[in-house]
């Protein structure tokens, strides 16, 4: 079983930045391949970041590429998903999530455990 705890939404105003953090339980925390996913008002959930835990391979949505940065301290069992530029489109509620084997993902449904989710509102 791996817990997963997000933290670092707010509001911010667009073109400003945040940096989410997700700290997750477990030995082996290196080898998780992690994810952020987030969901805005009836959407589905969407892709946005993930990093693979052999090799640090990381993957980005389209719409986050350039702004966006997914990164990890294997010494603190936590990830991040630094964004910045953001824009209002950015608005939604932000999940992290841990994949134990098979590498990275663009579905959720790939994932096997989830962060509880906070909220990131971008005002125009």
């Amino acid at each position: 079983q791996v817990q997963l705890i997000g933290s670092g939404g707010g509001l911010v105003q667009a073109g400003g930045s945040l940096r989410l953090s997700c700290a997750a339980s477990g030995r082996t925390f290196s080898t998780y391949n992690v994810g952020w996913f987030r969901q805005a008002p009836g959407k589905e959930r969407e892709f946005v970041a993930a990093n693979t835990g052999s090799g640090g391979s990381t993957y980005y949505a389209d719409s986050v590429k350039g702004r966006f940065t997914i990164s990890r301290d294997n010494a603190k069992n936590t990830f991040y998903l630094q964004m910045n530029s953001l824009k209002a489109e950015d608005t939604a509620v932000y999940y992290c999530a841990v994949r134990l084997v098979g590498g990275h993902s663009y579905y959720p449904t790939s994932y096997d455990y989830w962060g509880q989710g906070t909220q990131v509102t971008v005002s125009s």
